[in-house]
């Protein structure tokens, strides 16, 4: 007969072992095993900077990913990084002054269609002014509210960070650009290129790089913070970034090339919980998988 002790550790092992293959076996519907009450800032949440952004004039210069909207979501993406331009009375997704050749419209059909279809998720939906507005018909959030008007019950606009279960379902605004009206998680005052805490989020965006191994230490520093759980602070890692090309152009792929074979190095042999954000250029299946495989640790 098992030793009881023994029987209980044989027990949590296989409940480990049948919660990391829940976690894992499905990239749309991960959060579906998580409990209502977790706060959202203790999970580990696979995120994409720049996530529109898969075209560009130029090799190396805008282009940020290699996976549609819908393809992120469907591989486990719960962050999304959306750049606006206002155009008009509308937002049209950009990079700097490259079109994505998509519209906030087609954001918001993409992602509502998704949660309709898996009411057990949420996404955190960063929003930001992107390059000069082109015949604005309103400021930037004057355009946004009529956005919102069209399906209110669809977004989580407190200024508290929620738990999981309050917003499953629902976009959680996680706001880039100033506001009076509207609220959402404040991100407002974001200095560039730094690693920084304000109010509720603490930041690792060292996006100008200057080597890849001083880069490499500002994320693995912000993992450090990541494990210490949740402190009631959303924390977000950029392992993205860009290096000066020859003619001082930028070169996205310098950075990620390097930086994505880390990541996924580091969280393969580091398994235990981390509570943020993880935001990726160039994201994979693969390297959502290990980020989501970190909420099978606790």
């Amino acid at each position: 007969m098992m030793h009881p002790a023994l029987r209980r550790l044989f027990f949590v092992t296989a409940a480990a072992v049948i919660c990391a293959q829940s976690l894992l076996a499905d990239g749309r519907n991960w959060m579906k095993e998580i409990p209502d009450d977790a706060p959202l800032s203790s999970l580990a949440i696979p995120g994409t900077h720049d996530t529109g952004a898969l075209y560009e004039d130029f090799p190396g210069t805008s282009t940020c990913q290699n996976l549609t909207l819908e393809k992120q979501l469907d591989a486990g993406v719960r962050f999304l990084d959306i750049r606006c331009r206002r155009v008009g009375d509308s937002f049209a997704i950009h990079h700097g002054m490259v079109f994505q050749r998509m519209s906030f419209d087609d954001v918001l059909e993409i992602v509502s269609k998704f949660l309709d279809e898996n009411p057990s998720e949420t996404v955190v939906m960063s929003i930001n002014e992107e390059y000069a507005a082109k015949d604005p018909a309103r400021s930037f959030e004057e355009t946004f509210e009529e956005y919102l008007k069209r399906d209110p019950a669809r977004w989580y606009l407190d200024e508290e960070l929620p738990t999981l279960g309050a917003v499953r379902g629902r976009i959680v605004l996680f706001r880039r650009f100033a506001a009076e009206r509207t609220k959402g998680i404040d991100a407002s005052r974001w200095p560039d290129n730094s690693t920084f805490t304000e109010g509720l989020i603490q930041v690792q965006d060292e996006f100008d790089v200057k080597s890849n191994d001083e880069k490499w230490r500002a994320v693995s520093a912000m993992f450090d913070e990541m494990k210490q759980g949740d402190r009631g602070v959303l924390r977000l890692n950029y392992v993205s970034g860009r290096q000066e090309g020859m003619l001082g152009i930028p070169n996205i792929p310098k950075v990620s090339n390097d930086l994505n074979a880390r990541l996924v190095d580091w969280l393969e042999r580091n398994r235990q919980p981390l509570s943020g954000i993880v935001v990726m250029d160039f994201v994979t299946p693969r390297m959502c998988e290990l980020v989501i495989a970190q909420n099978a640790q606790r």
